[in-house]
């Protein structure tokens, strides 16, 4: 079994709080029959009754090694994968990065950070591990790249 993350679980809880059911952990995607990808989270939120069912699938980061850029590398390679992936298995759902307040207030606001992320329309959810909240949703699709 992998790793899972250091906040997997405040972020899990913030997302229960904001109202998501929590449908896997790990949410798995079989590529080939010997390849499996695992993405931290599967969630849906059954609350928004108008606009249907929203599913959306989270990979959750620290950044707490002493390298931030090899850490977003790892990340962004990693997220480019799992669209891929969901595109082939599960169009219908959306992946977001998860990553911390501090994180993205400090290393993703650089202009090369945030070119990177506009460029490869990186969903993102921003949360608070202490309080276990989140505290912004970001979707880059929907900004000029």
């Amino acid at each position: 079994m992998s790793r899972k993350d250091k906040f997997h679980d405040a972020v899990k809880h913030a997302l229960e709080k904001d109202g998501w059911l929590i449908t896997h952990d790990p949410f798995t995607i079989q590529i080939s029959e010997a390849v499996k990808l695992k993405i931290d989270l599967g969630a849906e939120n059954a609350i928004a009754a108008q606009r249907g069912q929203e599913k959306i699938a989270i990979e959750i980061k620290s950044f707490i090694t002493d390298s931030d850029i090899s850490e977003f590398h790892g990340a962004l390679g990693q997220y480019l994968n799992y669209v891929q992936a969901l595109e082939d298995k599960e169009p219908d759902r959306i992946l977001y990065l998860a990553v911390p307040i501090e994180t993205h207030r400090d290393f993703f606001q650089i202009p090369f950070i945030q070119k990177s992320l506009k460029r490869h329309a990186v969903n993102l959810i921003i949360y608070d591990p202490i309080q276990e909240e989140i505290k912004q949703w970001t979707n880059y699709n929907n900004i000029d790249k």
